[in-house]
């Protein structure tokens, strides 16, 4: 279910910039009477991911808890900084693949709990690898009109740069993260043939029982 070719130091990156990678569906809701500054519309979508690198960086190597793989510190980190630009809903829908369509409301609350609690556990081992890296912001092929755009980055530290790009959306609410690229392989894509799998032979029921055993497991190595 995971990809495991990724090294360490790519899922940090990967877990610490996106997040992620990762959320539950509360913080994808903005009020409908929310008043957004124009500022976050107007901003670029380069400007945009600038603002949460420096932002999440500054977090994670400013908490050691973080650093030592806390998980209830990372989930907090996670939720307070990184879910509120990431459209999880599209993000686990893209993964699930058509399976979303017949899943309820319930269910697919509860696919995306146990999705982004994959994602915490996956990256959470990996934080303490943040330390001096450096972000390269690639010449960018969007237009100013354009509501879905791609941002390209490289990820400079010790060893090979990391390539790293987001597939952004422009919601009335600004830009929203819904897709993430490390070194060649979209995050969603990562999931979505072992996540079909499972649905055509166990239907939804059956992956989202395959996701919290998963998370069973993961937490318990995290234990020991």
């Amino acid at each position: 279910m995971l990809n495991r070719s990724f090294s360490a130091r790519v899922l940090v990156v990967a877990m610490s910039m996106a997040g992620l990678v990762c959320g539950v569906a509360q913080a994808q809701t903005a009020s409908a009477t929310a008043v957004v500054p124009a500022a976050a519309v107007a901003m670029t979508g380069e400007a945009f991911i600038k603002s949460i690198t420096t932002e999440v960086f500054a977090s994670v190597k400013g908490d050691k808890a973080i650093q030592s793989g806390d998980l209830s510190k990372l989930n907090a980190l996670v939720d307070a900084k990184i879910m509120p630009n990431v459209n999880f809903v599209r993000m686990t829908a893209s993964a699930v693949g058509p399976g979303w369509r017949q899943a309820t409301p319930d269910q697919r609350k509860r696919l995306q709990a146990e999705f982004k609690t994959l994602l915490v556990h996956t990256y959470s081992g990996a934080a303490a690898q943040i330390k001096d890296q450096v972000i390269e912001y690639k010449p960018s092929r969007n237009r100013p009109e354009d509501s879905e755009v791609v941002v390209r980055t490289l990820v400079k530290g010790q060893g090979d740069p990391i390539q790293l790009d987001y597939r952004l959306e422009k919601a009335a609410t600004g830009w929203k993260i819904y897709d993430v690229n490390v070194m060649g392989a979209w995050l969603v894509q990562t999931y979505q043939s072992s996540f079909a799998q499972e649905v055509n032979a166990t239907g939804i029921d059956g992956l989202i029982n395959k996701l919290v055993e998963r998370n069973k497991q993961l937490a318990a190595k995290k234990a020991n």
